[in-house]
């Protein structure tokens, strides 16, 4: 059930929430895992979501492919995330939407109004989640143990450093997808994709489907990173070019993108001169690759694994910090959500043995 005001105490003007387990983050990864704790025997467990509804990143996913591993059945991702969101409404699991994740902090020592009360008291100290939202304000969230449920985001322009002007028309693949399928906006009608991603080829064939001219999909590799049926279903079938071995080397446009140039690159991916085109577009699409979203976890101080870009697995799913546990793409990019979920079920286990252990 989604929480409002009344389940929870003003203590010297900051709410304080006592749970057992805070999970942040409710997506496929956060909503599993906060559900396989309600079935070990937890009952006193909070979602925190930043976005007006659950369901993470699959809401704005209206494709299909989904599920096959799990349900055993071809969902789209709406469908898929509402399934798990109707397990959660049917348990005690309280979540928090449009809510914020400041800081997390682990007390060693209940005092002072910031340590555990006496309803989810823990000896050796508790992890204080601050967060915030337009109807309740500042509130504390401690609890025995917390969940990194955050996802990832896209790399952006500026992470790949693309020579030229700044115009508007410069998109991430996702942020494009969120306009088309839940905003209800088209980016632009002449459209170009750097990146060959799964995001990317969905979105060449949406844009497709909206009316757009997709004029090629162009990836700096020799071959693609997306799964081949997406380069199947969303290229081949759309009559979709993509080129292998090609990059961005310029950006044009003053007020709106006017064009890009694309220029072969050799085997040290550097581009090759002589081999420049130009290519007339009104939008540039990026799907380049994605980064677990880890501020919060840095923040707080949580050994990152320079490989993954996620916290360092200390034993079953736990990081650095004693009670802090990471899934999902937070932990490390996945490629399906499905093994988002198994492997979320699993921490989820991890986590209700450490608190029922305390």
């Amino acid at each position: 059930m989604v929480a409002g005001a009344g389940w929870f105490v003003i203590r010297r003007g900051l709410a304080m929430i006592d749970v057992q387990v805070a999970v942040i983050g409710g997506g496929p990864a956060g909503l599993s895992a906060a559900l396989e704790c309600w079935k070990q025997g937890l009952r006193d467990i909070l979602v925190i979501e930043r976005d007006n509804m659950l369901g993470g990143i699959l809401n704005q996913c209206i494709h299909a492919g989904f599920g096959l591993h799990v349900f055993g059945e071809e969902l789209t991702g709406p469908e898929y995330a509402q399934r798990y969101v109707n397990m959660v409404k049917e348990t005690g699991i309280k979540a928090l939407t449009d809510t914020m994740v400041t800081s997390i902090e682990h007390v060693r020592t209940p005092d002072l109004g910031v340590g555990c009360s006496v309803k989810t008291d823990v000896p050796e100290g508790c992890i204080v989640v601050r967060a915030m939202n337009a109807r309740d304000g500042l509130m504390d969230i401690r609890a025995k143990a917390v969940v990194l449920a955050m996802g990832c985001r896209e790399r952006t322009r500026g992470m790949l450093r693309i020579p030229g002007t700044r115009p508007a028309g410069v998109y991430t693949a996702g942020t494009a997808q969120r306009l088309v399928n839940i905003e209800g906006f088209m980016p632009g009608r002449e459209v170009v994709i750097l990146g060959s991603g799964d995001i990317g080829l969905i979105m060449a064939r949406r844009m497709t489907l909206e009316g757009a001219h997709v004029h090629g999909v162009y990836e700096v590799m020799p071959k693609s990173n997306g799964l081949r049926r997406n380069i199947v279903q969303c290229l081949d079938d759309f009559g979709i070019p993509l080129h292998l071995s090609m990059t961005a080397v310029k950006i044009h446009g003053r007020d709106r993108v006017t064009g890009v140039t694309v220029a072969k690159v050799d085997g040290s991916l550097n581009p090759i001169p002589g081999t420049e085109e130009h290519v007339s577009c009104d939008t540039v699409l990026l799907s380049v690759g994605l980064i677990p979203e880890n501020e919060l976890s840095r923040k707080a101080g949580i050994e990152m694994d320079p490989r993954t870009r996620g916290p360092v697995d200390k034993g079953g799913f736990m990081t650095s910090i004693p009670g802090v546990f990471a899934c999902g793409n937070v932990f490390k990019v996945y490629d399906l959500a499905d093994n988002v979920t198994t492997d979320s079920v699993l921490c989820g286990q991890a986590v209700a043995n450490f608190v029922m252990e305390i």
